[in-house]
C-alpha cells in the first residue's frame, strides 16, 4: 500500500528498558543497526501493525509492552536513488512512518528474533537514548532525530527544564501514566 506520493506506511518501534535504554537491532547478515519497523498492511491500524511487527521483529506480544506515546504525524524518508525498485508499479520512493514509544515490561530473555522463518535481525544490545542518531544509515536519520526529540519528554523527564515547578512535573508525571492517543 504505497500512497499516492510513493511512501510506504509504515511503523517504527523504540522499546526502553526501565533505565531508559532502548533496543537497537541488527540487520541480518549486515553491519547495519535500526530499530525495528515494519510496514502497515491494508485495513490495518498503526497500532496493529506495531503488535504484528513487534511479534515477528522481536518476539514480544502486546502484554511484554505498553505503549508510552507515539509520534502525532508521519515522519518522511526518501531512499536512496540505488534502492528505489523503478520498475515496480507503484514506485516506492520512500517511508512514511509513525513512531511508537514502548515500556518494556517483561525480562530482556523474552526477546527473540528469529520468531519468523525469515528473521531481519540477528542480534540486539540496549543503548543510550541517543545513541541511534550516530549510528543508523544516513538517509534515516532525519526521520530519527525527529522521533527520538518528539518523544523524548515522555521517556526522559528528567531531562525537561530545571525551571519547571513541581506541581507541574507531578501532572506530566500522571500524564504520563494515562493511555496515549496513537
Amino acid at each position: 500500500m504505497i500512497d499516492s506520493d510513493g511512501f510506504r506506511p509504515n511503523v517504527g518501534i523504540i522499546l526502553a528498558n526501565p533505565q531508559g535504554e532502548v533496543l537497537w537491532a541488527r540487520r541480518i547478515g549486515q553491519d547495519a543497526w535500526q530499530f525495528p519497523q515494519g510496514g502497515i498492511n491494508d485495513r490495518e491500524s498503526p497500532e496493529e501493525a506495531l503488535f504484528r511487527e513487534l511479534g515477528e521483529e522481536v518476539g514480544l506480544s502486546i502484554n511484554d509492552v505498553k505503549i508510552i506515546a507515539c509520534t502525532r504525524g508521519w515522519l518522511r524518508y526518501r531512499l536512496p536513488r540505488r534502492m528505489v525498485r523503478q520498475h515496480s508499479h507503484p514506485v516506492c520512493v520512500g517511508q512514511k512512518q509513525k513512531w511508537f514509544l514502548l515500556e518494556m515490561l517483561c525480562p530482556d530473555d523474552r526477546v527473540c528474533m528469529d520468531r519468523t522463518s525469515s528473521p531481519e535481525f540477528d542480534g540486539w544490545q540496549w543503548v543510550s537514548y541517543w545513541y541511534p542518531l550516530g549510528q543508523v544509515v544516513s538517509f534515516k536519520r532525519d526521520v530519527y532525530r525527529k522521533a527520538l526529540r518528539e518523544l523524548a519528554p515522555r521517556l526522559l523527564p528528567m531531562q525537561e527544564p530545571a525551571s519547571k515547578h513541581r506541581k507541574e512535573q507531578q501532572v506530566s508525571r500522571r500524564r504520563r501514566q494515562e493511555r496515549p492517543e496513537c
